[in-house]
């Protein structure tokens, strides 16, 4: 009882939320969730997504990409930053290279391993996509490593990154409780990416612990845990709002780090993502909630600016 009355104390939950109590927080429009299509590995990944997403009645607010920004051209960021911006949508791109990347043993031996940024150099090469992306207009990018987030945090202060510069915290680092969700809160993060596992309860517990918004996936890719999770969309966004519904894809091959001799199979990835989308929104609709959500380029979706 001391531990718990401890951690009421920290104003953090003193165990995980059973009761499901409903969450009064919301994005700054007002909405509860917005929709997030991760893997979109490039402009035609890109232009596949807002493609299907029209064709199905998709309203997509972000896409994700996993690669890394050195992993694209200079005309292929400004091409993706054009795109985005006229569409209203925001992209993240991921701060590379982590260990997977390099020569790093124990990211081999294990998945777990893999998110690091080995090195004080892991963390300059880090910092120094997130600086690209920026220059290039993006103002979200994605991190995986504590160390990068920290350093993130501080590069904004400095002037080094813009300050509406969003850290989007990666699944592969991942906040699996209340207390860790805090501490990525505290660093800096605009946006904690929860791992793909936790229970309703768990996760009610770490949105009554921060603010910003979660990242859900409702569908994982098989390399975190393969789950189709569509039919707990009604009940995620009413305890974890603000949430970005996040659709991977089960069954689809890890692509990462992705280029044009994968571009058939990602870009063919990419509409079955807004496909499965269409899947949940309509199931969404069946369960009778009327939850609302943004319109594109709503307050605090990070949508590029490209340069002039």
């Amino acid at each position: 009882m001391a531990v718990r009355s401890l951690l009421s104390a920290l104003g953090l939950p003193d165990r995980d939320l059973n009761d499901l109590p409903d969450s009064s927080k919301r994005f700054p429009d007002g909405a509860m969730y917005r929709v997030e299509i991760p893997s979109t590995e490039g402009p035609r990944c890109l232009d596949a997504v807002l493609e299907t997403g029209a064709a199905l009645d998709v309203r997509v607010h972000r896409v994700s990409q996993g690669s890394g920004v050195f992993m694209q051209t200079d005309a292929e960021l400004d091409e993706l930053a054009r795109t985005a911006a006229d569409a209203s949508v925001e992209v993240s791109l991921f701060a590379r290279p982590n260990a997977a990347w390099g020569l790093s043993a124990t990211a081999r031996a294990h998945a777990g391993f893999a998110a690091a940024a080995h090195g004080q150099e892991g963390v300059v090469a880090n910092l120094e996509d997130c600086v690209r992306a920026a220059e290039h207009g993006f103002r979200s990018v994605l991190i995986a490593d504590v160390g990068v987030l920290d350093a993130f945090s501080e590069a904004r202060a400095a002037g080094v990154l813009p300050a509406e510069m969003q850290a989007k915290v990666s699944v592969m680092l991942p906040a699996a409780n209340a207390a860790a969700a805090r501490v990525l809160e505290r660093l800096g993060a605009s946006t904690i990416n929860v791992p793909t596992d936790l229970t309703l309860p768990q996760i009610a517990a770490i949105r009554a612990a921060v603010d910003v918004p979660l990242d859900v996936y409702v569908e994982a890719p098989d390399n975190v845990g393969g789950f189709v999770r569509h039919h707990e969309i009604p009940e995620l966004i009413r305890v974890a709002a603000p949430v970005y519904v996040k659709f991977g894809l089960r069954n689809a091959p890890d692509v990462y780090p992705a280029g044009t001799h994968l571009e058939t199979t990602t870009v063919a990835l990419s509409r079955e993502r807004v496909r499965r989308a269409r899947l949940g929104l309509e199931l969404l609709a069946r369960s009778g909630r009327d939850y609302p959500t943004s319109e594109p380029g709503a307050a605090g979706l990070a949508v590029p600016r490209p340069p002039a």
